[in-house]
């Protein structure tokens, strides 16, 4: 394979092509919006967090889902309409709770790698990002859900991940600017924050200067898989015509919409759209500046994360809403961001705050799906759900590895 279609420019996407221009193929990235990192890797909390590597199939989630089903600021909301999909995926998400541990030992693992790729490109490049490295802090305001939290850490740790409880006199050395009373926490000094938008658009302009062509404004309406492997899309949403180009590979990285591309294809990959909501608070005076954290913080009961993005903005992000393709922001859920940020750094001004959505495309086993489609030229690297900034250097790495292994396989079966 010398030319490879990847589809889809968000972070995945982008890693993707990056990894296969650095091994050589030629690579277009095809997108239906302007720019790359337009849609979920826009705003999202900001965390690189291998210390929330711990997979949501549990029963627990699944009674805490049930008793937040009738409050609309819950951190949890699945709107109960019926609908196949949402219910189909459901049923194999609670499917997957036997593989609970291994696969969030998997999932701290792979987080580990990829926190290791995505700085040597972040340094080999010299992207700018508002990388902090101070550490990511788990609160827990209560002894159970802190026990339970202790036991979700020896996984973690069982993964390789260095992290370590705290009590709350050292909550407030870690982070004096949070505001709270807390039973303890835990502490990851080696977890880190940045903003996705600039890391993902710093390493789009890297991938060009390496050759990789970025079509944005392209909708791909279908791959055909006939003789010649052709990606047909179209430049206008309401265009009846479409352009097509002639590819050896291709990559889907498309978030949301993988499914269906992956539906005519012939392979089932069941992402469902599971979406997320932030603010980003900006700090235009001299004392918000002052009281907004510099430390991660990751609120376990609130289900709050947060990130300093340099010395002017403050991201706060949370709740998961199944709600199909739904982008429309509520007030309802924007709400509790806000209230959280008052009530923990009373002194941050939130008369300037940006609102966003964004949808995580989330496998029900809450493990990405790398690898080959039925299709021997057809690949995926999608399905990374809330993990997908913390994952995708390394998830990158392994398809384009793929790609060079079946592209090895295939010289050498011509060759003999």
């Amino acid at each position: 394979m010398k030319k490879i279609a990847v589809i889809g420019a968000g972070i995945t996407g982008v890693t993707t092509a990056y990894a296969l221009a650095k091994r050589g193929y030629g690579v277009t990235v095809f997108d239906g919006n302007r720019y790359p990192a337009m849609e979920t890797s826009f705003a999202n909390g900001g965390q690189l967090s291998a210390s929330n590597a711990e997979v949501w199939n549990s029963w627990s989630t699944v009674v805490r889902g049930i008793s937040w089903m009738l409050k609309t600021d819950a951190p949890f909301l699945l709107n109960p309409k019926p609908n196949w999909h949402k219910y189909s995926w459901l049923a194999e998400f609670v499917g997957n709770i036997g593989k609970y541990r291994s696969n969030t030992v998997e999932t701290v693992r792979l987080a580990l790698k990829a926190r290791t790729i995505m700085k040597r490109i972040a340094d080999e490049e010299r992207i700018g990002f508002d990388h902090v490295s101070r550490g990511i802090l788990h609160i827990y305001r209560d002894k159970p859900s802190f026990e339970r939290a202790g036991r979700v850490n020896k996984l973690l740790t069982e993964g390789g991940l260095d992290r370590r409880s705290v009590g709350p006199s050292e909550i407030q050395q870690i982070e004096p600017a949070v505001i709270g009373e807390f039973y303890g926490g835990f502490f990851t000094a080696s977890d880190s924050t940045g903003d996705i938008h600039k890391f993902t658009r710093g390493l789009a302009l890297a991938c060009i200067s390496r050759g990789v062509t970025f079509s944005q404004g392209a909708l791909v309406q279908r791959v055909g898989t006939d003789r010649d492997l052709t990606v047909h899309w179209r430049t206008e949403p309401t265009s009846s015509s479409t352009r097509s180009e002639r590819f050896d590979g291709v990559v889907i990285c498309a978030g949301v919409g993988s499914r269906h591309l992956a539906s005519t294809l012939g392979d089932r990959v069941n992402v469902y759209p599971v979406k997320g909501y932030s603010i980003t608070v900006h700090l235009d005076d001299d004392a918000s500046r002052a009281a907004a954290p510099w430390v991660s913080l990751l609120d376990d009961q609130a289900k709050i994360v947060t990130s300093r993005l340099g010395a002017d903005r403050f991201r706060v992000a949370g709740t998961a809403e199944l709600n199909g393709e739904n982008r429309d922001i509520r007030a309802d859920r924007i709400s509790p961001l806000v209230n959280w940020t008052r009530t923990h750094f009373p002194t941050v001004e939130t008369d300037r705050v940006t609102q966003w959505s964004g949808l995580r495309p989330m496998m029900p086993s809450m493990l990405p799906k790398v690898g080959v489609g039925r299709d021997h030229r057809v690949f995926y690297n999608t399905g990374h759900g809330h993990l997908g900034w913390t994952l995708s250097a390394a998830t990158a790495e392994m398809i384009a590895a793929t790609i060079e292994g079946a592209d090895h396989a295939a010289r050498t079966a011509s060759a003999a």
